[in-house]
C-alpha cells in the first residue's frame, strides 16, 4: 500500500539525515564533515563553507582548507571561528589548517551527550512518521476503502519498519559513540 511504502521512505530519509547529523560531531580525527554547517559571509552573502573552499585531510588530526578565492581567505578563518566546533584556524595565505587536538574526557562525555539527544530526536521523528502512517490508514478504513483486516496488517508493517529503522538510529548511534570513546 502506498501509506506503508511512503512511510518506509520518509523513514529511510530520517536514518539518513541521522547519520549526515552524526557525521557532524566532532571526534578526536580530522573529519571534513565537521565544517558543512560553516557559513561564511562572502561578500555580504551568507555562503556554506564547502562552496567557497577544497576540505582535505592530509594527517588524522589535521584539516586543509584550501579556498578557491584567495580574497575569502580571512572571511573563512572568522566563520570558522565563530562556530562552534571549537578548532582554531592557522593561515599561511594560501591554505587555512586546523588542527584537531584529542577530545578532553569532559568534552568527550558533552559530546555522548549530544550525540544521545540527537539520536532520541530522530527516534522520535520516525515514531512520528509510525503515527501519521497509522493515523493515514485509519481514516482510509472509515471511509471503507480498506478493511479492518487490512488496516491491522499494514499496522504491523508499520511498526516492523518502525523498529528496523530506530534499530539502525541505535547502531549509528553506538558507532559514533564507540568513536568518541576511542582516545
Amino acid at each position: 500500500m502506498e501509506v506503508t511504502e511512503d512511510a518506509e521512505q520518509r523513514m529511510r530519509k530520517a536514518v539518513e539525515v541521522a547519520s549526515h547529523d552524526f557525521a557532524g560531531i566532532r571526534t578526536g580525527r580530522a573529519n571534513p564533515a565537521i565544517l558543512e554547517g560553516i557559513k561564511v559571509d562572502y561578500y555580504g552573502t551568507p555562503t556554506p563553507l564547502v562552496q567557497l573552499a577544497g576540505i582535505s585531510v592530509p594527517e588524522p588530526r589535521q584539516l586543509l582548507v584550501t579556498p578557491w578565492d584567495r580574497n575569502a581567505i580571512n572571511s573563512i578563518m572568522k566563520a570558522i571561528q565563530a562556530s562552534d566546533i571549537g578548532l582554531t584556524p592557522m593561515s599561511d595565505g594560501n591554505v587555512i589548517r586546523l588542527n584537531v587536538p584529542p577530545l578532553t574526557e569532559e568534552r568527550r562525555k558533552e559530546l555522548i551527550k549530544l550525540l544521545h539527544k540527537k539520536a532520541e530526536e530522530h527516534r522520535v521523528a520516525i515514531r512520528n512518521i509510525r503515527r501519521d502512517a497509522n493515523e493515514r490508514l485509519k481514516a482510509q478504513q472509515k471511509k471503507s476503502e480498506i478493511t479492518e483486516d487490512d488496516l491491522k496488517e499494514e499496522q504491523e508493517k508499520i511498526q516492523k519498519l518502525t523498529d528496523k529503522y530506530i534499530a539502525e538510529i541505535d547502531k549509528l548511534t553506538q558507532a559514533k559513540e564507540a568513536e568518541l570513546r576511542e582516545v
